[in-house]
Parts: structure tokens; sequence; C-alpha cells
């Protein structure tokens, strides 16, 4: 029988669905898009298991979490305020914060800015990136202006997948008409095995070179699944159980609030402008895949995270896997946390 606990936490007036397991010291776990809480669950159990309280979020504009119309609700300081939020709101002074995809800037920035609150922090397939958030080629830690730098990379006649979600109505369109086909595509296409299968020297490839011809880039007119992969069914580590529990939240909560993260990166760069040179202090890790897109473009930032993090204990790449470590490498994902959680102690 599942001892997994549902919250609905009240955060500073926003409604925070929080799913928790097991007890003894916290520790929160932030998702990325298109994800929702249930990208954790095999962390939840193991962390549990292992001594932990272990709660999974799901971020404002996800799931049964708050939704809001105005796309200044997706700021930075807002994502991070919910996490802060959500340790005090259950009863707790300190945590470990774990973070994947969006969920690890989010996380990188609570520590950065919370120490007195987060004790620890990991970051998973992005490498802390200062005030640019996502680490990208020729702009390790926000170094240049989102939009000028995106439009470098997609080329001419095309988009950056990042200024194509951020505009949100065609990538809203695009993906509301086939909800199900389109989360399928782009879970399979950024998972370790047809990215081995099809560029098996992945980690040596020029990254901009990748991005101009991936589904990272929209070409003018075109929509980002046109370049996706679908399988032929549906791999262990991701089931068709599994997408049906992805399709039925988006389904209900929409797109609108997870894109508008992607439309606030401008204004989070010029929010943290004040804080860029400063250190983040609290205990981090970084784990990556070795065929993870973003862990590529973050090679910079995470050979130089030590310039950056004073009490940085290592990164981890996880051999085979691609942009879903926690899910597609659970064992390898659970045994590296716990062995960050045992050393805190």
């Amino acid at each position: 029988m599942s001892t997994r606990k549902h919250h609905l936490l009240s955060v500073n007036g926003v409604r925070i669905h929080a799913v928790e397991e097991g007890s003894g010291p916290l520790v929160v776990m932030v998702h990325g898009f298109p994800e929702s809480w249930y990208s954790w669950r095999h962390q939840l159990t193991a962390l549990a298991a292992a001594g932990y309280r272990a709660v999974a979020i799901d971020q404002r504009g996800y799931g049964r979490s708050s939704k809001f119309a105005n796309t200044d609700a997706y700021r930075i300081h807002a994502l991070v305020g919910d996490v802060v939020g959500v340790v005090h709101a259950l009863g707790e002074k300190t945590a470990v914060v774990i973070g994947h995809d969006w969920g690890a800037p989010v996380a990188w920035t609570a520590a950065w800015l919370h120490p007195e609150v987060f004790t620890g922090v990991i970051g998973l397939s992005v490498p802390f990136s200062g005030r640019g958030l996502i680490a990208l080629p020729g702009s390790p830690f926000g170094e240049r202006h989102p939009g000028e730098l995106h439009a470098e990379l997609a080329g001419p006649g095309q988009t950056f997948y990042q200024d194509y979600f951020g505009a949100m109505e065609a990538a809203v369109n695009e993906i509301e008409s086939d909800v199900r086909g389109w989360l399928r595509g782009a879970l399979w296409s950024l998972s370790g095995a047809p990215l081995k299968a099809l560029l098996p020297d992945f980690a040596t490839m020029d990254q901009v070179a990748l991005i101009r011809g991936s589904a990272m880039s929209i070409a003018e007119g075109g929509r980002m699944s046109d370049r996706f992969m679908q399988p032929e069914t549906m791999p262990a580590w991701f089931t068709e159980a599994d997408l049906d529990v992805f399709t039925n939240e988006f389904e209900r909560s929409g797109f609108v609030g997870p894109l508008a993260f992607y439309h606030n990166l401008v204004n989070d760069w010029h929010d943290l402008e004040s804080q860029a040179d400063k250190p983040l202090t609290p205990p981090a890790l970084f784990i990556g895949g070795e065929f993870d897109v973003v862990t590529g473009w973050g090679q910079e930032a995470i050979a130089r995270a030590s310039e950056r993090m004073p009490n940085y204990v290592g990164t981890k790449i996880f051999k085979g896997s691609g942009h879903w470590i926690q899910q597609e490498q659970p064992a390898e994902t659970n045994a590296a946390i716990l062995e960050f959680l045992a050393a805190l102690k």
C-alpha cells in the first residue's frame, strides 16, 4: 500500500500540490517541462526508505497547483518563493532542494538566494547557470542577453525553442492539437536510446550545429514536432501507463502556465542582475546525462562550476542517459542523491 500523502499547501496565496512520502530531514523535489510531481515517483520511495521526508511538488501552472493569467506570475522570484514557502508550509525551517530541467534553475536559484533555508542543492540536466538560468554555448552564466543569443543559436530562418515556447500561442496550439502524441515524441526524442543510436559521437559534436539541426530549433512556419522521433513501443522506463499520467495531467491543466516560464527568461535575466557575481554557497552537486542535449549546452558551466560554487562537491554524468535522467536511470539517480545527503549529516 502506498504511504504517499497528497497535500494542497497554501503558500503566500498560492496553492501548491505536494506529494509526500516518509519522515526525517526534508528533501523537496522540483520538476521541469513537460512534467509533474510524478517525474520523481522513483525518488519519493527510495528517499523515504532511507529515512528522509521526501516531497515532490507541482510547480505553479502545473497539475493541481495554482494557475495565473498574468505571465509575470511565472518569473523566477515567484517560482523560488513557492519552494521556500513549501518548506515553511510543511513546518520545517530547512531542506535540501533537488530540481530537474526547469526545476533545476529554480532549485539552484533557491539555494543561491536563500542559503539560510536550503542546506544543499542538486541540479539534474541543467547546471548552475547564474542569471542565465539555462546555460548555453557562449553564455555559461548568463553573460549574454538571452534573446540575442537565442537568435544566433537558431540560425537564419529558425526560432530557438525557448523563444518558440516563450511566444506561447503557436506552441500551445501545436501541443493542444495532440497532447499525447506531442508528449510521446518530446519524451522519446530527448531520451538516451534514440540519440545514442542516431548520434553515437554526441558528446564531441558541435553544440550549435546540434541545436540548428534538431527539434531545438523550429523552422519558420513549422512546428517543433516536425523534428520529433516517435518510438515503435514505449521504453521500459516510461510505459504507456506513465504516458497516461502525463497526458491526463496536461489535458486538465493546459500549457499556458508552463510555457510562461520560458516567456520570462529575459525578465529573469534582468531580475537576477544584482545577484550575478555572488557565489552559491550551500553544498551542490550536478547530475547530467551522456546524451542529454541540455547537459551538452552546459559543458562550460559544468567545467567552471567550482568558480561559482565554493562548496561544489562534483559532477556525475550517467552513461547512456538522455534528458529524463531520474526516470531513465532511477537507481543511479537515487544512489547519487543518497550519497550526497549522507555527506551533509
